[in-house]
This record gives C-alpha cells, sequence and structure tokens, in this order.
C-alpha cells in the first residue's frame, strides 16, 4: 500500500491513532495487533473487534475508510461493551448502542468538514468514563517483556495483586483475550516492523525474543496463516 493510500497520526485520545485509507481494490489482510477500531465505512459505523488471527476482507478501488484504532484495552470503555463479546468480528455500531445514539454520532462525524477529525473530537467528547487502570499496566508489563521471564502469567498476577483467574478475566474484558495471546500478538508485530527495516529473520527472532527463525516462522504462521517471507512480499 502507498503512503497516500494509508495515513495515520495520533489521536485526541491519549494513545489511539486516527487514520485514513484509500483502498486499492481487491482483498486484504488486517494482522491482530492488540487494538479495536471504530471506523467509518460507507454509510455506517462499524466496530472491528480485536483479533487473535489475521482477518481477510474484500473493498472496491478507491473506497475511503476513516478510523480511530484505539490504544489496547482502551475501546471497551468507550463502547461499553467487554472486548471478548467482539473477538474476531465486525459490528455495526448501531447493535452494541441504540440506533439513535449511534445515528447522531454518525451524522456528526458526516457532517464534519474533515471525517477523521470529525470522529477524532467525537470520540475525545464522548469517553467520560476513567481509563481501566489495570488494563492499562496490564498492557506497559506485557509489552516490556514481562511474561517472556521464568515466572510468566504467575509474576504478572502477583505484582497486580490477582489470582491467575481473576487477571485472565479481566484481560479477556479489556483485550479479547489473556496476557498471553496479547504477548504473542505484540511481539509479531513488533519482530514484523523489525523485518520491514531490512534486518535479517535470524536476526529479528533473536532480538524479539523468539528461540530461532524456524519459532518466529511458526509463530507468525500461526497468527496470521502466512509465513513472515510471504507477508514482507
Amino acid at each position: 500500500m502507498t503512503a497516500e493510500a494509508y495515513r495515520e497520526r495520533p489521536a485526541l485520545l491519549p494513545g489511539a491513532t486516527v487514520w485514513t485509507r484509500t483502498a486499492p481494490g481487491g482483498d486484504y489482510l488486517i494482522l491482530p495487533d492488540g487494538c479495536m477500531d471504530l471506523l467509518l465505512m460507507d454509510d455506517d459505523l462499524v466496530v472491528a473487534g480485536p483479533d487473535s488471527r489475521a482477518w481477510t476482507g474484500t473493498s472496491a478501488a478507491g473506497g475511503r475508510y476513516v478510523g480511530l484504532r484505539f490504544a489496547p484495552g482502551d475501546a471497551p470503555t468507550f463502547l461499553g461493551v467487554p472486548a471478548n463479546a467482539l473477538l474476531n468480528d465486525r459490528v455495526p455500531l448501531s447493535e452494541l448502542w441504540s440506533r439513535s445514539r449511534s445515528r447522531k454520532l454518525f451524522d456528526r462525524i458526516r457532517a464534519a468538514a474533515d471525517p477523521a477529525g470529525g470522529l477524532d473530537r467525537a470520540v475525545a467528547e464522548l469517553l467520560d468514563a476513567p481509563a481501566d487502570r489495570l488494563a492499562q499496566e496490564v498492557f506497559r508489563r506485557v509489552r516490556s517483556d514481562m511474561l517472556r521471564g521464568p515466572g510468566g502469567v504467575v509474576d504478572l498476577a502477583r505484582v497486580l495483586s490477582l489470582s491467575e483467574r481473576q487477571l485472565h478475566r479481566r484481560c479477556l474484558g479489556a483485550f479479547g483475550y489473556g496476557a498471553k495471546t496479547l504477548d504473542r500478538v505484540l511481539r509479531m508485530n513488533a519482530a514484523l516492523d523489525r523485518a520491514r527495516t531490512g534486518q535479517g529473520l535470524a536476526e529479528v527472532a533473536v532480538v524479539s525474543g523468539y528461540a530461532d527463525q524456524a519459532h518466529l516462522s511458526r509463530e507468525v504462521k500461526a497468527l496470521t496463516g502466512l509465513p513472515p517471507t510471504t507477508l514482507l512480499r
């Protein structure tokens, strides 16, 4: 995809990203990233739930999409729906909110001279509940590679003063899946970002915490259905 086809910038909501995309047409692949999005698609607002596997869609050439990608764990606070209820799914916002409420938001965004800016401002203004601090702390610790230590999830639960079962339940509601899956998704994306800079896969595997290149390839294929060499092409 060209730079002109996809653009993004930081949103007003801390940790979120506003993006626009002009579809080149045909099939496209969305990789799991630990996030949820609110999308303006044609004549509807759609929620893209968290993905535990790659999502394949089809778009017409020239189709315009606008989205706000929430930071991991933040979307359920805005939507009022646990993340695991939307796992690997795409749902119209009107199925989660009342039709009048979702239509009011849609009309406000459509009336803006810049729909991306309208979506950004509307979400920032409507999110009046405090952020899920526990989810933010889980995300911070998982991203810092805490789960790759000998204690793994047991240590993470202990430092958060939770049982493993409580931690898993909270992660399901915030991210759609448990802390181990979140770690796999974040690590894969970090590895692919490194590979896109030109680093060899063997070096990427070591730096990213995989046992070897074969381990990296197995994980990428398990989460996306494709080996990393195919994805990178």
